[in-house]
Formats: C-alpha cells, structure tokens, sequence
C-alpha cells in the first residue's frame, strides 16, 4: 500500500470523528504487515480530558485485533488545516511505546501535502520503559 492510499484510508476514518465542541476532524489509519487497514478517529467529550485522538484510536483498535508491535508498518494521521496535522504529546507518547521507532507516519491535511517522519523523529529523547527502575 502506497502512502497516498494509506492517507485516503485515514480520510475515510476523519469520517467516523465525533467532534462536536472544536469541529477539528481527524482520521488515522494504521497498516499492518498483513495489509490489514486499522481506522480511527477523534473521539470528543464535554470533559475535554476523556477526549480520544484519532491516532490513538487506531493504535489501540490494532493492538485490541490481535496486531502485535512487531506487526506495524505505518500510520497515517489526517485533518482539515493548511498544512499537515501533527500528533499531541500524549499520541507521540504512546506510538513511542506501542510502535517501532523506525514505523513510517504519515501527517497530512486535505490539500494532498504529506509529511513522512517516524516515532523516533516525533519524539527523540523519548520516556520509555527503559527509564523505569524495574
């Protein structure tokens, strides 16, 4: 799968975003070594800290259908704006832990402009398990 068609499959998840209080749409799409497509989108909630990002989603659907880390290829992260969208902090947490450093992610917007980085490159001097005296 090519990053344009991993980007439009994160397209069709921004249509599954529940978004009412920022109207700020997302999609992610998460590709498997299998070819398998995992979608998720922005979740919202009055209580704006119980808010899931689309990122997230489609990580946590991944891991919850049996994808095991090893299994991770790419991510693509999509939302409306001029230029392409970034992850948060606590989505460039996660993907830290539950992705290969080396997992191709792909931000974009709607105009077709496409970012290609990875975890290691969104987050470098990252917090990990390594850091925990266990």
């Amino acid at each position: 799968m090519t990053k344009e068609e991993l980007v439009l499959e994160a397209i069709n998840a921004q249509k599954l975003s529940y978004s009412p209080y920022s109207k700020f749409k997302v999609g992610a799409a998460l590709l498997a070594k299998s070819g398998k497509v995992y979608l998720g989108a922005n979740i919202e909630n009055a209580s704006y800290g119980l808010t899931m990002c689309a990122e997230r989603n489609a990580i946590y659907n991944a891991y919850c259908n049996g994808v095991n880390f090893d299994e991770i290829v790419a991510l693509a992260i999509v939302a409306q704006g001029e230029s392409p969208v970034s992850p948060c902090g606590a989505c460039r947490q996660v993907m830290n832990e539950l992705l290969p450093k080396n997992t191709k992610i792909f931000l974009a917007n709607l105009n077709n402009d496409i970012i290609e980085t990875t975890v290691n490159e969104l987050l470098p001097y990252s917090f990990n398990n390594e850091c925990l005296d266990i």
